[in-house]
């Protein structure tokens, strides 16, 4: 649960009760306990939680999601994403569908969806970042764009200059990357989107490459503040020279689906295309 958002904890005491309705055994990391003060067994962590549960449900937003799907990684357990946020792509449940969504869960109504998981390395040393949406390049305070020099496979691509630049996973198609200009990728895909933000050579455009590939980003700029941030809440600062490897993680993360939702409905949906009946 997103601990800040005080509008989750009817959500969690619904669930609770549902789920106990099943004669389900219900448990919840130490943090959500404490704050929700629900009579549940605690874990330590997310990481404890999901090594001890069959399905782990999440209240929160996307940023939620991506947080707990860093903690968990590598672990089999599913997640199930309760929107308690705005946009919410990765949620798959909105507050008022949580007692129909137990109900198709029990029934067997559902299926499990792998999503790649990605990792940094910096040369340099230093434990490695992981990110279920993206990497991101950026400057620091000062306004002023910075440089990178971008290599695939062993193959240089090019010279940035831009504000930043933006490694994304199929998942993280639809988040910064999108807002920058990359294309909107199905999860499905095996790709890694490079996407430049605002670059000052207009003929650099968003490219797409294999998940396999290893993605190598060099700092060309020394007098400017860089930062590496994993899906946005996970930063470290970077220095001239510093070379950074991207590549698919070992890990992957499983998200439970309910039978008939689509990525390309959640599109519609979300984006309010046009033909789209919500």
């Amino acid at each position: 649960m997103n601990t800040e958002k005080t509008n989750c904890l009817p959500l969690l005491e619904e669930a609770v009760r549902l789920l106990r309705a099943y004669q389900f055994q219900v448990a919840g990391d130490a943090a959500t306990v404490e704050t929700s003060g629900l009579d549940i067994a605690a874990h330590a962590d997310t990481g404890a939680l999901a090594a001890a549960c069959d399905l782990m449900l999440v209240f929160g937003g996307d940023g939620t999601i991506l947080r707990v799907a860093r903690e968990v990684a590598g672990q089999p357990t599913p997640l199930l994403g309760i929107n308690v946020g705005r946009l919410g792509f990765l949620a798959e449940v909105t507050a008022g569908q949580l007692g129909a969504a137990v109900d198709r869960i029990v029934a067997g109504d559902y299926r499990i969806e792998a999503r790649p998981l990605m990792l940094a390395e910096l040369k340099r040393g230093g434990p490695p970042l992981r990110a279920m949406n993206d990497f991101v390049f950026t400057r620091g305070d000062v306004s002023r764009m910075i440089e990178v020099e971008v290599a695939v496979d062993g193959e240089e691509l090019t010279r940035y200059r831009c504000d930043g630049l933006i490694v994304a996973s199929p998942t993280g198609s639809t988040a910064y990357s999108l807002a920058a200009g990359g294309a909107i990728v199905s999860p499905s895909a095996r790709v890694f989107t490079i996407t430049p933000i605002c670059p000052l050579t207009l003929s650099n455009r968003s490219v797409i490459v294999d998940l396999n590939s290893k993605v190598l980003v060099r700092i060309c700029t020394g007098k400017l503040k860089t930062h590496l941030t994993a899906d946005g809440q996970v930063a470290t600062r970077l220095r001239l020279g510093d070379e950074t490897v991207i590549r698919k993680a070992p890990e992957e993360i499983r998200l439970l689906r309910l039978t008939g939702s689509s990525f390309f409905q959640t599109l519609q949906q979300k984006l309010h295309w046009s033909g789209s009946h919500a």
